[in-house]
């Protein structure tokens, strides 16, 4: 029996679940996962770790092949599912006997459930291990206490930093991958979340597209990534981040985010109750708050994810309830990582609390509480009013700021960088001269002032001036003077409610 890769970085955490639940005495297991060649992988992997004797051979069956062990033909006969569970009860000495798409026989066959039932006293303590693999939970009734039912989660940096050392062995003499154990564990975060299939298929396309296997394989192995998590359309990865630079002003935000993701970082070491959770950035519409989430991203130096309110409660993808809890299961499996719920109370609110919009926020509050450590959650909100209590008290986020209508210094400091990201030169005009044009705008209507002096400028083919700014921005009308009510209402309601994002406007 050959020492399994994986033994050689540690042991992976599905081998570890299996090989606890083995020394337990269980000798029946249930493990659902799609990926038969994984849990033959891991079994195997268990085996040679099992007892401190020889290794544990692992016996494979299916319908079609019948039962065999590694590198040896199939025992004849054996393709019949009673016939094989007749085998292993007369199998002497230890073994792990992985038993593929079993579920089918035992619901099929009242004779075949008896006798896997059978199983149960025939191999308890004696060192045989019968495990059902299948893409489905399925198992009958009468068979439910005797078996141990594990869900197989994605595969761990133990197992990618495994898959990766083998493909950089199989790489063609004189490639230059890079092997060195900060590019593995760098490549194995962003390869978290997928099969070890969908990762091998990335690694390849990456290597194909003309890159060395090492850092430069990075981009193409976010954009195989990408295509990958967004195929299932509730959650989307966002490629295109933003650094704090690019966001003009919330200073107190900005603080807050450097001071804590050095917390962050160290979260492996630290105790759960210190490590940052998440932030909600409530607010007025156009004021930054998806910008920042992208800057969180890139501030953490971790990738961020969205998840599609819109589509869990749209019905294309099976019941609400469900679809957001596993999405919420699925981004534990991408950890470490940033997830972004834009405009949260559309989605996750207490309204219908009988209902599954009420069984959604309950099941969100607890989630907040319990998820991985390695999962930061940056949600949004401009309906603040709609936000129940519940939802912004201490405990569920680290901190919930309110981000208002900018300045007059940082809408100076947004012209500066709209500016300055077109190839414009701000030190050419006096901005100063736009603050009593300016009052009371969004950054989203600063933005839009300089892209229309610049479409102006350049359908005249000539280079911007100050009159332009200045004309597009005496004939806009703010949304602050169009929803003065409105506003006026989202500061007073979080006056007392949330930390401000930016210090506090001088009235």
């Amino acid at each position: 029996m050959t020492n399994p890769a994986t033994s050689a970085h540690g042991e992976s955490r599905a081998a570890k679940i299996l090989r606890e639940v083995f020394e337990s005495g269980r000798p029946l297991t249930y493990v659902r996962s799609a990926e038969e060649a994984r849990v033959g992988n891991v079994l195997r992997e268990v085996g040679w770790h099992l007892f401190s004797s020889d290794p544990v051979p692992v016996w494979t069956w299916s319908l079609t092949e019948g039962m065999k062990s590694e590198g040896a033909s199939a025992v004849p006969g054996t393709a019949d599912p009673r016939a094989a569970l007749d085998f292993i009860a007369a199998h002497e000495g230890a073994a792990i006997f992985h038993l593929k798409d079993f579920h089918e026989p035992l619901r099929a066959s009242a004779e075949v459930r008896r006798r896997f039932r059978d199983l149960y006293e025939s191999c308890r303590d004696r060192h045989k291990f019968v495990v059902v693999s299948s893409p489905v939970r399925s198992i009958p009734e009468e068979l439910d206490r005797s078996v141990m039912y594990i869900e197989l989660r994605p595969p761990d940096r133990v197992e990618l930093a495994a898959l990766l050392h083998d493909e950089v062995r199989q790489s063609p003499p004189g490639s230059g991958a890079d092997a060195s154990d900060e590019v593995i564990d760098r490549l194995a975060g962003a390869l978290s979340g997928l099969t070890i299939d969908e990762a091998r298929y990335a690694l390849r396309r990456a290597i194909a597209s003309g890159r060395r296997l090492g850092a430069e394989s990075m981009p193409a192995l976010l954009e195989e990534k990408r295509l990958l998590v967004n195929r299932g359309g509730v959650i989307e990865y966002i490629a295109d981040g933003a650094q704090l630079g690019e966001i003009g002003g919330l200073e107190f935000l900005k603080k807050w985010l450097l001071e804590r993701r050095k917390l962050f970082q160290l979260r492996e070491s630290l105790s759960a109750d210190i490590v940052p959770k998440g932030i909600l950035m409530m607010g007025i519409p156009g004021c930054g708050k998806s910008l920042s989430v992208k800057a969180i991203a890139s501030c953490f130096e971790l990738p961020l994810y969205r998840i599609d309110m819109i589509e869990i409660f749209s019905g294309r993808h099976g019941k609400p309830e469900g679809v957001f809890v596993q999405a919420c299961k699925t981004m534990e499996d991408l950890a470490p990582a940033v997830l972004w719920f834009d405009e949260i109370e559309m989605g996750v609110t207490a309204t219908e609390s009988s209902g599954e919009q009420g069984r959604i926020f309950a099941f969100f509050l607890t989630w907040m509480q319990e998820k991985t450590r390695g999962l930061f959650v940056a949600a949004t909100a401009n309906r603040i009013d709609l936000l129940p209590a519940e939802m912004i008290r201490k405990g569920r986020f680290d901190e919930v700021f309110f981000v208002d209508l900018p300045l007059d210094e940082e809408r100076l400091e947004i012209f500066d960088i709209h500016l300055r990201r077109r190839g414009v030169d701000p030190a050419k005009f006096h901005l100063d001269q736009l603050t009593q044009f300016t009052n009371g705008w969004s950054g989203a209507e600063v933005e839009q002032c300089v892209v229309s002096a610049l479409t102006k400028a350049r359908l005249e083919d000539r280079e911007v001036t100050e009159d332009d700014l200045i004309g597009v921005a005496a004939r806009t009308v703010p949304l602050a003077r169009t929803m003065r009510e409105q506003i006026d209402h989202i500061s007073r309601w979080a006056f007392e409610r949330a930390v401000r994002a930016s210090p506090r406007r001088l009235t």
